[in-house]
Parts: C-alpha cells; sequence; structure tokens
C-alpha cells in the first residue's frame, strides 16, 4: 500500500525503517557535509546546468511582483548615476524645440529682475554708439523737435538692444524685422 498524505507507515514500511534505521543513522552522523561540498566541483556541475531551460522555467511576473520597486530605488545612488552620464550626448537626443515650447515665457519674464539686467547695460557705451551728441550741437532750430526725433531713434534703438540682449539670454533664434505692412505700399515707388 503507498504512502499518502498524513496517513501513517505501512506495517512493512515500519519494519524496514526499524531494521535500517541502526545502519543508515550511524552512516549520516559521521559524514563531515563539508568535507563532502568542498569535493564537489561548482564549475563541473554550473557547466552541465542548461541555463536557458532554468530561466525558461521562471515566472519573470512573479519574480517582478515580489520586487519592492521603492526599496530597489531607495539604494540607487543618483549623484553617482548622473556621474556616470554623458550629459552632451543625452541633451543632443533631447528636442530642445519641444522643450521650449513647453516653457510659460510670460512666468519666466515675471521671475527676470529687470532693474537687474538694466544696471548691468552700461548706457555710456550705449550712448557712443548714437548720434545724439552730434545732432544737437548741430541743431540752433527746431533742436526740440530734432531731439525728439533722436530721442524716439534712440528708444528704438535702445528697444530693439534689449530685446536682443532677452533674445540672448533666452536663447531665441535672431529674428530681423521687417516693415510694417502698412507702410510697405508706401516705399515701392
Amino acid at each position: 500500500m503507498a504512502r499518502s498524505g498524513n496517513r501513517s507507515p505501512s506495517f512493512g514500511g515500519r519494519i524496514v525503517g526499524a531494521v535500517v534505521s541502526p545502519f543508515v543513522s550511524p552512516v549520516v552522523d559521521n559524514v563531515d557535509v563539508n568535507e563532502v561540498v568542498e569535493r564537489i566541483d561548482v564549475d563541473d556541475v554550473l557547466d552541465r546546468v542548461d541555463v536557458n531551460a532554468f530561466l525558461g522555467r521562471i515566472d519573470v511576473n512573479a519574480l517582478l511582483d515580489r520586487v519592492d520597486v521603492d526599496a530597489l530605488l531607495d539604494r540607487v545612488d543618483v549623484d553617482a548615476l548622473l556621474d556616470r552620464a554623458d550629459i552632451d550626448r543625452l541633451l543632443q537626443r533631447a528636442d530642445v524645440d519641444g522643450l521650449i515650447g513647453r516653457v510659460d515665457v510670460d512666468a519666466l519674464i515675471g521671475r527676470v529682475d529687470i532693474n537687474a539686467v538694466l544696471a548691468r547695460v552700461d548706457t555710456n557705451a550705449l550712448l557712443e554708439h548714437t548720434e545724439l551728441g552730434a545732432v544737437i550741437a548741430q541743431s540752433t532750430t527746431g533742436a526740440v523737435g530734432q531731439v525728439l526725433d533722436v530721442g524716439r531713434s534712440q528708444t528704438v534703438s535702445l528697444d530693439l538692444i534689449l530685446h536682443g540682449l532677452v533674445n540672448r539670454l533666452l536663447r531665441r533664434e535672431r529674428v530681423t524685422p521687417g516693415m510694417p505692412p502698412l507702410l510697405e505700399g508706401e516705399a515701392t515707388p
């Protein structure tokens, strides 16, 4: 009768156990397990293992379900990982136009301290590149009108320079302004 479940061994099984046990127990007690393990050639055993068959028996989804991703990420040294990253190569793969498209320019400009930017502007150098001094020296009549015209011109020039500086700070492409649409018709002879 075969043994199954929690059933007690049959009478024959008990007799065999009673006869064999006195001989087996002393042998097992005298075996040095460490010596047996040392005599095993682990490389030879591993050479006999069919790794693909072994991996085929693994339920990867069940294995991944047992992985605590948060605990795994807590063990990652992000600084060391970033030190190993090739930032230039990473940026080459980045969609800079898409990234810039997502930037809220109004919010960015809102964070810019315009007074600090203007404090860095060398107004004397700007005025040296203008003709304001020469115009005032040459004019005797209509000086106020010419000064206003020159002031407007200089304001436009200053506006263009500041516009260029802001574009440079924001790394925008350089765009040359065209003629206003209403004046285009007048400019044609």
